[in-house]
Protein backbone atom coordinates (compact mmCIF):
# COMPACT_ATOMS: atom_id res chain seq x y z
CA UNK A 1 0.00 0.00 0.00
CA UNK A 2 1.50 3.40 -1.41
CA UNK A 3 0.92 6.78 0.62
CA UNK A 4 -0.14 9.33 -2.12
CA UNK A 5 0.30 13.11 -1.40
CA UNK A 6 1.50 14.50 1.01
CA UNK A 7 0.29 15.35 5.08
CA UNK A 8 -1.70 18.04 5.87
CA UNK A 9 -0.57 21.32 7.47
CA UNK A 10 -2.48 20.46 10.58
CA UNK A 11 -2.01 24.19 11.97
CA UNK A 12 -3.76 25.90 8.63
CA UNK A 13 -6.70 23.45 8.95
CA UNK A 14 -6.84 24.19 12.48
CA UNK A 15 -7.50 28.04 11.55
CA UNK A 16 -10.20 26.70 9.65
CA UNK A 17 -12.25 24.87 12.61
CA UNK A 18 -11.76 27.32 15.02
CA UNK A 19 -14.66 29.24 15.61
CA UNK A 20 -15.66 29.78 18.93
CA UNK A 21 -19.10 31.87 18.47
CA UNK A 22 -20.76 28.82 16.61
CA UNK A 23 -24.52 29.11 16.90
CA UNK A 24 -27.20 27.34 15.22
CA UNK A 25 -30.64 27.81 13.96
CA UNK A 26 -33.83 28.27 16.37
CA UNK A 27 -31.61 27.79 19.27
CA UNK A 28 -32.34 29.47 23.09
CA UNK A 29 -30.36 30.99 25.48
CA UNK A 30 -31.33 28.31 27.52
CA UNK A 31 -30.08 25.63 25.40
CA UNK A 32 -26.67 27.52 24.31
CA UNK A 33 -25.45 27.76 28.65
CA UNK A 34 -26.82 23.86 28.75
CA UNK A 35 -24.67 22.95 25.66
CA UNK A 36 -21.91 25.06 26.79
CA UNK A 37 -21.22 23.58 29.97
CA UNK A 38 -21.56 20.18 28.22
CA UNK A 39 -18.66 21.14 26.07
CA UNK A 40 -16.67 21.99 28.97
CA UNK A 41 -17.61 18.03 30.02
CA UNK A 42 -16.84 16.70 26.72
CA UNK A 43 -13.65 18.84 26.72
CA UNK A 44 -12.42 17.54 29.81
CA UNK A 45 -13.62 13.75 28.85
CA UNK A 46 -11.23 13.97 26.07
CA UNK A 47 -8.76 15.23 28.08
CA UNK A 48 -9.16 11.83 30.20
CA UNK A 49 -9.25 9.83 26.96
CA UNK A 50 -6.18 11.52 26.37
CA UNK A 51 -4.37 10.59 29.39
CA UNK A 52 -5.41 6.83 29.81
CA UNK A 53 -4.32 6.20 26.39
CA UNK A 54 -0.89 7.50 27.20
CA UNK A 55 -1.24 4.95 29.82
CA UNK A 56 -1.90 2.41 27.73
CA UNK A 57 0.64 3.05 25.73
CA UNK A 58 3.10 3.15 28.58
CA UNK A 59 2.32 -0.19 30.24
CA UNK A 60 5.07 -2.24 31.13
CA UNK A 61 6.65 -5.30 29.01
CA UNK A 62 3.84 -8.02 29.33
CA UNK A 63 4.14 -11.71 29.40
CA UNK A 64 5.89 -13.12 26.24
CA UNK A 65 3.40 -15.82 24.43
CA UNK A 66 3.56 -19.21 25.69
CA UNK A 67 3.80 -20.67 22.17
CA UNK A 68 4.12 -19.90 18.36
CA UNK A 69 0.43 -20.60 18.26
CA UNK A 70 -0.65 -22.35 14.61
CA UNK A 71 -4.63 -21.07 13.54
CA UNK A 72 -5.88 -22.37 10.51
CA UNK A 73 -6.78 -19.17 7.38
CA UNK A 74 -10.60 -18.51 7.01
CA UNK A 75 -9.32 -17.67 3.52
CA UNK A 76 -7.81 -20.97 2.18
CA UNK A 77 -7.51 -23.33 5.01
CA UNK A 78 -3.91 -22.68 5.51
CA UNK A 79 -1.50 -22.90 8.79
CA UNK A 80 -0.78 -19.69 10.29
CA UNK A 81 1.33 -18.91 12.88
CA UNK A 82 0.96 -16.26 16.00
CA UNK A 83 4.24 -14.57 14.66
CA UNK A 84 3.43 -14.50 11.02
CA UNK A 85 0.92 -12.11 11.68
CA UNK A 86 3.57 -9.26 12.02
CA UNK A 87 3.88 -7.66 8.66
CA UNK A 88 7.18 -6.78 8.67
CA UNK A 89 7.80 -2.95 9.95
CA UNK A 90 4.74 -3.05 11.69
CA UNK A 91 4.73 -4.51 15.21
CA UNK A 92 1.60 -4.08 16.96
CA UNK A 93 -0.86 -6.83 16.58
CA UNK A 94 -5.13 -6.43 17.90
CA UNK A 95 -7.05 -9.16 18.10
CA UNK A 96 -10.97 -9.25 18.48
CA UNK A 97 -12.14 -12.85 19.30
CA UNK A 98 -15.26 -13.42 17.98
CA UNK A 99 -17.68 -15.62 19.09
CA UNK A 100 -18.42 -18.06 16.77
CA UNK A 101 -20.32 -20.07 18.34
CA UNK A 102 -22.05 -18.03 19.62
CA UNK A 103 -23.87 -18.87 24.05
CA UNK A 104 -25.69 -21.48 23.61
CA UNK A 105 -28.60 -19.32 25.48
CA UNK A 106 -28.51 -16.50 23.17
CA UNK A 107 -32.21 -16.44 21.58
CA UNK A 108 -31.47 -13.83 19.11
CA UNK A 109 -31.91 -14.39 15.61
CA UNK A 110 -29.66 -16.60 13.40
CA UNK A 111 -28.56 -16.12 9.73
CA UNK A 112 -30.68 -15.36 7.54
CA UNK A 113 -30.17 -17.55 4.38
CA UNK A 114 -26.55 -19.46 3.09
CA UNK A 115 -24.80 -22.49 4.38
CA UNK A 116 -24.30 -20.44 7.88
CA UNK A 117 -28.56 -20.45 8.39
CA UNK A 118 -28.08 -24.33 7.88
CA UNK A 119 -26.42 -24.75 11.12
CA UNK A 120 -28.11 -25.64 14.69
CA UNK A 121 -28.65 -22.25 16.18
CA UNK A 122 -26.06 -22.52 18.75
CA UNK A 123 -23.43 -23.28 16.22
CA UNK A 124 -24.01 -19.77 14.24
CA UNK A 125 -22.46 -16.77 15.01
CA UNK A 126 -23.19 -14.71 17.30
CA UNK A 127 -25.35 -11.02 16.26
CA UNK A 128 -23.40 -8.63 18.43
CA UNK A 129 -19.60 -10.10 16.98
CA UNK A 130 -21.14 -9.65 13.36
CA UNK A 131 -21.67 -6.15 13.85
CA UNK A 132 -18.41 -5.43 15.41
CA UNK A 133 -17.09 -7.70 12.41
CA UNK A 134 -18.86 -5.77 10.05
CA UNK A 135 -17.32 -2.26 11.15
CA UNK A 136 -13.84 -3.53 11.71
CA UNK A 137 -14.14 -4.90 7.79
CA UNK A 138 -14.59 -1.34 6.88
CA UNK A 139 -11.42 -0.32 8.95
CA UNK A 140 -9.51 -3.02 7.62
CA UNK A 141 -8.08 -1.82 4.95
CA UNK A 142 -6.97 1.82 6.55
CA UNK A 143 -5.85 0.34 9.42
CA UNK A 144 -3.53 -1.72 7.28
CA UNK A 145 -1.12 0.67 6.57
CA UNK A 146 -0.27 1.04 10.54
CA UNK A 147 -1.20 -1.62 12.84
CA UNK A 148 -1.67 -5.49 12.21
CA UNK A 149 -5.44 -6.96 12.27
CA UNK A 150 -7.00 -10.14 12.99
CA UNK A 151 -10.37 -11.66 13.81
CA UNK A 152 -10.28 -14.97 15.57
CA UNK A 153 -12.74 -17.44 16.00
CA UNK A 154 -13.02 -21.39 17.39
CA UNK A 155 -15.58 -22.60 14.43
CA UNK A 156 -14.02 -24.19 11.95
CA UNK A 157 -12.07 -22.26 9.35
CA UNK A 158 -14.21 -23.62 6.27
CA UNK A 159 -17.66 -22.14 8.45
CA UNK A 160 -15.76 -19.03 9.11
CA UNK A 161 -14.39 -18.93 5.42
CA UNK A 162 -18.09 -19.16 4.34
CA UNK A 163 -20.01 -16.63 6.33
CA UNK A 164 -17.39 -13.94 5.32
CA UNK A 165 -18.24 -14.93 1.90
CA UNK A 166 -21.90 -14.45 3.27
CA UNK A 167 -21.41 -11.04 5.08
CA UNK A 168 -18.99 -9.52 1.95
CA UNK A 169 -15.97 -9.87 4.33
CA UNK A 170 -12.99 -9.12 2.03
CA UNK A 171 -10.51 -6.78 4.29
CA UNK A 172 -10.18 -8.06 7.51
CA UNK A 173 -8.28 -11.50 7.79
CA UNK A 174 -9.74 -13.93 9.75
CA UNK A 175 -8.65 -17.28 11.21
CA UNK A 176 -9.46 -20.30 13.21
CA UNK A 177 -8.40 -20.99 16.57
CA UNK A 178 -10.34 -24.77 16.43
CA UNK A 179 -6.81 -26.88 17.05
CA UNK A 180 -4.78 -24.55 19.58
CA UNK A 181 -5.13 -23.20 23.01
CA UNK A 182 -4.97 -19.76 22.49
CA UNK A 183 -8.62 -18.71 23.40
CA UNK A 184 -8.34 -20.50 26.22
CA UNK A 185 -5.08 -19.12 27.39
CA UNK A 186 -6.01 -15.11 27.27
CA UNK A 187 -9.70 -15.45 28.75
CA UNK A 188 -11.45 -15.42 25.19
CA UNK A 189 -12.97 -18.94 26.51
CA UNK A 190 -14.48 -19.70 29.60
CA UNK A 191 -13.09 -23.42 31.29
CA UNK A 192 -16.64 -24.26 30.54
CA UNK A 193 -16.39 -23.75 26.37
CA UNK A 194 -18.26 -20.42 26.56
CA UNK A 195 -16.63 -17.88 23.57
CA UNK A 196 -16.33 -14.65 24.63
CA UNK A 197 -15.57 -11.34 23.03
CA UNK A 198 -12.33 -9.60 24.06
CA UNK A 199 -10.14 -7.27 22.46
CA UNK A 200 -6.02 -8.07 22.70
CA UNK A 201 -3.14 -6.21 21.75
CA UNK A 202 0.18 -7.93 21.00
CA UNK A 203 3.57 -6.36 20.62
CA UNK A 204 6.81 -7.19 18.88
CA UNK A 205 10.06 -6.33 20.15
CA UNK A 206 13.63 -7.74 20.55
CA UNK A 207 12.84 -10.16 23.09
CA UNK A 208 9.83 -12.03 20.99
CA UNK A 209 5.76 -11.25 21.62
CA UNK A 210 4.41 -9.74 24.30
CA UNK A 211 1.10 -9.70 25.63
CA UNK A 212 0.44 -5.37 25.97
CA UNK A 213 -3.52 -5.04 26.60
CA UNK A 214 -6.79 -6.70 26.69
CA UNK A 215 -10.71 -5.38 27.21
CA UNK A 216 -10.02 -6.51 31.25
CA UNK A 217 -13.05 -4.12 31.93
CA UNK A 218 -15.21 -7.23 30.61
CA UNK A 219 -14.83 -9.41 33.36
CA UNK A 220 -14.94 -6.28 35.48
CA UNK A 221 -18.41 -4.70 34.51
CA UNK A 222 -19.53 -7.89 33.37
CA UNK A 223 -20.49 -6.10 30.08
CA UNK A 224 -19.12 -5.59 27.02
CA UNK A 225 -19.10 -1.81 26.79
CA UNK A 226 -15.25 -2.11 26.76
CA UNK A 227 -15.59 -3.02 23.50
CA UNK A 228 -16.75 0.64 22.45
CA UNK A 229 -13.65 1.53 20.62
CA UNK A 230 -14.08 -0.85 17.96
CA UNK A 231 -17.83 -0.22 17.85
CA UNK A 232 -19.04 2.71 16.30
CA UNK A 233 -22.62 1.73 16.73
CA UNK A 234 -22.83 2.81 20.34
CA UNK A 235 -20.86 5.65 19.35
CA UNK A 236 -23.86 6.99 17.10
CA UNK A 237 -26.22 5.58 19.51
CA UNK A 238 -25.02 7.73 22.45
CA UNK A 239 -25.14 10.95 20.44
CA UNK A 240 -29.37 10.54 20.13
CA UNK A 241 -31.51 11.29 23.33
CA UNK A 242 -32.36 7.63 23.13
CA UNK A 243 -29.50 6.30 23.84
CA UNK A 244 -28.20 3.07 23.90
CA UNK A 245 -31.91 1.35 24.02
CA UNK A 246 -31.81 -2.56 25.70
CA UNK A 247 -28.53 -3.68 24.94
CA UNK A 248 -29.75 -7.41 26.06
CA UNK A 249 -32.13 -6.73 22.60
CA UNK A 250 -29.56 -4.99 20.00
CA UNK A 251 -28.12 -5.75 17.66
CA UNK A 252 -30.75 -8.28 16.56
CA UNK A 253 -31.23 -8.56 12.86
CA UNK A 254 -30.64 -11.64 11.02
CA UNK A 255 -27.21 -11.04 9.50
Amino acid sequence: MALKGKPRDMNKWREVLLDPNVHFPGESSEYRRARNELLEAEAELKRLNEQIAAKRRALPAGGLIREDYVFESAADGGKVRFSDLFAPGKNSLVIYNMMFPRWSEDPRAGAPGGKTAELPLVEQPCPSCTSVVDGLEGAAFHLAERTNLVVIAKTSADRLGTYAKERGWRNVRLLSSRNNTFNRDYHAETPDGVQLAVLHVFSRDQDGIRHHWASEGIFKRGDTSPLDPVWSIYGVLDLTREGRGDNAAYPNLQY
